[in-house]
């Protein structure tokens, strides 16, 4: 199973010219990997959040050339699942990431190959956890303002949602608290549909300001 150019170490981390292709670009690539894996698989949000997290930490502890992000993805997948009670078997995340980068192949048979990938994946998992030192339980934005599934028809909601799940591309789930981040998608959807927050003219701070005063904003 080979992962699509722009991926990690070795020929998968090299752009068209043979040269390192950026490392942003590179973990952009990765994580829109694992959220549609995720997708596949059955996953909620919160556990493809977690995976993503997982992920975007790892490599913030360690350098992206001596790891194979896709198979750290691939651990990621498997030890948010575990995090969140959402448990997925390994089989399946190897055969969904094989047809990921092989849309038209044959799923893996079972031979020495599978089984080297599986005990790469969950020895992947031992060094993850002791590389993050066992922290691996995140609180996401997800939680602090939106039921999705009770504003699903709201395009604000929709938009907000979306913008929330693309910022997992990067490490803003690291660099900022939750809450912050909830803010900020929420604001920045209100602003691209043009809606005023009613009464916000009238009240003393603005109302992100509100939901924000307990925590000062990096």
């Amino acid at each position: 199973m080979e992962a699509p150019e722009g991926g990690g170490g070795g020929p998968a981390a090299r752009g068209p010219e043979g040269q390192p292709a950026p490392e942003a670009r590179v973990h952009f690539r990765v994580a829109r990997f694992i959220m549609e894996a995720g997708v596949k698989l059955g996953m909620r949000s919160i556990p493809i959040a977690t995976a993503c997290t997982i992920y975007h930490k790892f490599f913030c502890e360690t350098n992206l050339d001596a790891y194979d992000p896709y198979l750290i993805a691939m651990s990621s997948i498997y030890l948010a699942g575990k995090v969140e009670e959402q448990h997925l078997r390994t089989r399946d995340i190897i055969n969904v990431s094989n047809r990921y980068f092989n849309p038209s192949g044959e799923p893996l048979e079972l031979d020495s190959r599978f089984w080297e990938l599986r005990d790469s994946i969950v020895q992947c998992e031992l060094l993850m956890l002791r590389v993050l030192r066992f922290q691996v339980s995140f609180q996401h934005p997800h939680k602090n303002w939106l039921n999705r599934h009770s504003w699903q028809r709201t395009p604000v909601a929709v938009t907000a949602w979306a913008l929330l799940r693309d910022s997992y591309h990067g490490a803003l789930c690291l660099r900022f608290q939750a809450q912050h981040i909830a803010v900020a998608v929420l604001y920045l959807a209100l602003q691209v549909y043009g809606v005023e927050v009613p009464a916000e003219v009238e009240a003393e701070k603005p109302w992100w300001q509100i939901y924000t005063m307990d925590t000062e904003i990096p």
